[in-house]
């Protein structure tokens, strides 16, 4: 029972696709704006399979990992895309789409995280791409889906060390010099305050670390851990976003951004705590991730309650992160009642933690 609801918390973190309510007013694609792009969506680890072939093994991605080692579904085969990318490709042209946005996995392509690509993985996603332009849909690149390499967990803990910021821009900047003639949106991470809350302060989606009782986590912090690695995966993108601009941009002509997770706040009363509390919610579920990237730097809110644990952004950093995005991008589908509420830390294995800190 408590694998089935671990899996459901997953699959409803990591599952992305886009969801086009269409009214009885809104029977085609005529009834929408000119330009307005129709597409869907997925992740490496969701779709590709293969999970021991042209060199990829079974214990080179955190996924890999996290789910084998909880005897949870996995995705060795899942939608078998790697085999069957061409009749994938085909539906999307039976659906008319006009996009597909799709992760590249970090640990196919270059398996330990840095040193030499494998040829093999490079040359499947040139193939994939290709089919994809050659029949008019228009490719859409996620860097990062919660799928770092294992032999960087392993090595010095992936993103919760700075490190992890030059191994991610040397990456992206494979991607985008093998990639980039085709591909002209980029986004860096993935719903990065998902990721960061499931892996680091829940420890429901990989690498699996928390500090939080009755969770499966054999290490992490929950009080801290959350907020050093939000802060490097703004670090990583502002990184790779820079890389871009200065050695591709102008050749290239893409664009490069960042995407977050959104929810619907409603407040549960018309109290002045609810709304207080509407405010705190927006600032740490959405302040923390996009704050940085227009004003280079946190929400005040995350700052007083947080204290230390919150990373600062030296002066050259904050110039860095600050205007990085070309865009944003958003995953909304979800909405939630809020009600203001002290969590004592003490119920929380002593320690604070995201929601404790979110009241």
């Amino acid at each position: 029972m408590e694998q089935n609801r671990e899996m459901e918390l997953i699959l409803s973190l990591c599952t992305t696709f886009l969801l086009l309510a269409l009214s009885g007013r809104c029977s085609d694609k005529n009834d929408f704006p000119e330009g307005f792009t129709f597409g869907s969506a997925t992740s490496a680890y969701q779709w590709e399979g293969a999970f021991d072939e042209d060199r990829r093994k079974l214990i080179d991605c955190v996924w890999d990992t996290f789910l084998h080692s909880r005897n949870l579904s996995n995705g060795d085969i899942i939608c078998d895309g790697y085999h069957k990318y061409k009749e994938d490709v085909q539906l999307m042209v039976e659906t008319g789409l006009d996009a597909f946005r799709f992760s590249i996995s970090w640990s196919r392509l270059i398996p330990n995280g840095r040193g030499p690509v494998n040829p093999k993985g490079l040359q499947f996603y040139k193939n994939f791409i290709q089919e994809l332009v050659t029949h008019g849909i228009e490719p859409h690149v996620i860097l990062f889906h919660y799928d770092h390499p294992q032999y960087l967990e392993d090595d010095y803990g992936g993103w919760i060390n700075r490190r992890i910021i030059q191994d991610f821009t040397a990456y992206a900047d494979v991607c985008f010099r093998e990639f980039g003639h085709h591909v002209k949106f980029w986004t860096t991470i993935n719903e990065a305050n998902i990721f960061t809350i499931g892996g680091y302060n829940d420890g429901i989606t990989p690498p699996g670390r928390c500090s939080s009782p009755g969770r499966n986590c054999s290490s992490g912090n929950s009080s801290t851990e959350p907020y050093s690695v939000g802060h490097n995966l703004r670090l990583a993108h502002a990184s790779a976003s820079r890389l871009y601009k200065q050695k591709y941009k102008d050749m290239q002509g893409g664009s490069v951004g960042f995407s977050l997770f959104a929810l619907g706040f409603t407040p549960s009363t018309s109290s002045k705590d609810d709304d207080i509390a509407i405010q705190r919610a927006k600032d740490f579920y959405f302040g923390w991730m996009l704050e940085p990237l227009i004003f280079g730097d946190y929400p005040g809110e995350m700052k007083r309650t947080l204290g230390s644990r919150l990373p600062i952004f030296s002066k050259e950093e904050s110039e860095q992160v600050k205007g990085s995005s070309d865009f944003v991008g958003i995953t909304h589908y979800l909405a939630a009642s809020v009600t203001s509420i002290k969590i004592k830390p003490s119920t929380l294995s002593g320690n604070p933690d995201f929601y404790s800190d979110m009241g």
